[in-house]
């Protein structure tokens, strides 16, 4: 039994006992058609792949007849993603999962050309009271995605996203607060007050309280990313997840600009170099593992950071990243400029910066302000402009003389 698709055809094979998916391809090296023959167990398999497969080649046959279903243009755009390199593993298993949320959707299954910007701008609407402005975004850039790229293959002929707004989510974007002055310090007297043994990922805490790390870039450490000779830590990868949602060690950094070298604090010196002796017969000289040698979970250092704070009396809501954000509170309020900030932090974009610490920026100002009118008087620049504003009032005076 044979069934003919747009472009191949499916048959059962009575000797093997399964399903053959048969279609041509073009020999890149003789410029000829080649046939390709693959099996399935059934026969909704075997055409299923065969549509993956037309729709990959942009079969105008396959368009025609069968039409392009939304999720599978969508899935189809990814894997170009995955098979050009442009895409890691985390970042593959993150579309995933909002795949898996379109899915949920009637139009994953309905045809690109048949999708109207009303039904559009319905389904984004509905998105509003279950999801983050953040999750709602990674919706709209792969239906953004999906239609651009059909318009641009012919597919459709008017893109129904050009007119689709993306509504603003009624949940309240999630704040990371940094901890306050006397949090940090009753955290930080707790930890230089115990020892690994009975809190194992201490020295984790005082990484990223002190330098700034994300808690990934912390969990990937190896001994030799520190260069003692200059007192520098290197940062060049971190703690991720692989298509499976397997923690592992990722091949670089968060992003481009996660790759930097950050000074040692001379306080904290100490802390590593134990670290470094606790962990020296580990795999790969990895800084921190689990006591049965495995990469150690986001979670379980989050957890552990929880119950410290329970006992430290940090009422709020507390996370790793708060460690983070406090470091980075920490330098604002110092009086660290914010380009250096980014580039400690290993932001990509300095507006990313601004933007997270704005509340801190905006509680400075006015010692910034402060600083700008010191300089004025120092410089005398006020008392000429005096002078100059009393000549300028007289010229004034006489203007108005003259036109009473």
């Amino acid at each position: 039994m044979t069934t003919k698709q747009a472009q191949g055809s499916v048959f059962y094979n009575k000797d093997r006992k399964n399903w053959i998916a048969s279609y041509a391809i073009q020999d890149l090296t003789t410029g000829k058609p080649k046939r390709i023959r693959k099996s399935f167990a059934t026969e909704k398999l075997a055409k299923e792949f065969l549509k993956d497969i037309n729709l990959q080649k942009n079969s105008s046959i396959f368009i025609q007849n069968n039409g392009i279903p939304l999720i599978k243009l969508i899935k189809m755009l990814l894997q170009k993603k995955v098979d050009s390199n442009l895409i890691t593993d985390r970042a593959y298993a993150r579309t995933m999962d909002t795949i898996r949320t379109i899915e949920k959707s009637y139009l994953a299954d309905k045809n690109i050309n048949e999708i109207t910007t009303d039904e559009l701008q319905s389904y984004f609407n509905s998105l509003t009271e279950i999801y983050s402005n953040s999750s709602i975004q990674k919706n709209y850039f792969q239906f953004k995605s999906a239609f651009e790229y059909a318009l641009n293959k012919g597919y459709i002929h008017e893109n129904p996203m050009y007119e689709t707004i993306k509504p603003k989510s009624k949940k309240e974007d999630k704040i990371c607060s940094a901890l306050e002055v006397e949090e940090q310090q009753r955290l930080t007297d707790y930890l230089l007050n115990v020892d690994t043994k009975s809190v194992p990922y201490r020295n984790v805490f005082l990484i990223q309280l002190y330098m700034g790390l994300r808690v990934g870039e912390t969990l990937a450490l190896q001994a030799s990313d520190f260069d003692f000779n200059r007192n520098i830590l290197k940062i060049s990868r971190t703690l991720t997840t692989d298509k499976n949602d397997k923690v592992c060690i990722g091949k670089t950094t968060k992003t481009y600009a996660g790759k930097r070298d950050l000074p040692i604090p001379d306080f904290i010196l100490p802390y590593i170099l134990e670290q470094l002796e606790i962990s020296k017969d580990n795999k790969d000289n990895m800084l921190f593992l689990t006591p049965n040698k495995k990469l150690v979970l986001h979670s379980t250092i989050n957890n552990q950071l929880k119950n410290i704070a329970k006992k430290v009396d940090i009422t709020h809501p507390i996370s790793t990243h708060t460690l983070r954000h406090t470091y980075g509170t920490r330098c604002i309020e110092s009086g660290m400029r914010a380009v250096a900030l980014q580039r400690l932090l290993g932001h990509t974009d300095i507006n990313v910066t601004l933007n997270t610490y704005t509340s801190v920026l905006n509680k400075y100002k006015e010692k910034e302000m402060e600083k700008l009118n010191n300089y004025y008087l120092s410089n005398d620049i006020f008392n000429k402009s005096r002078e100059l504003s009393t000549i300028n009032y007289k010229l004034l005076d006489d203007n108005n003389d003259l036109t009473r």
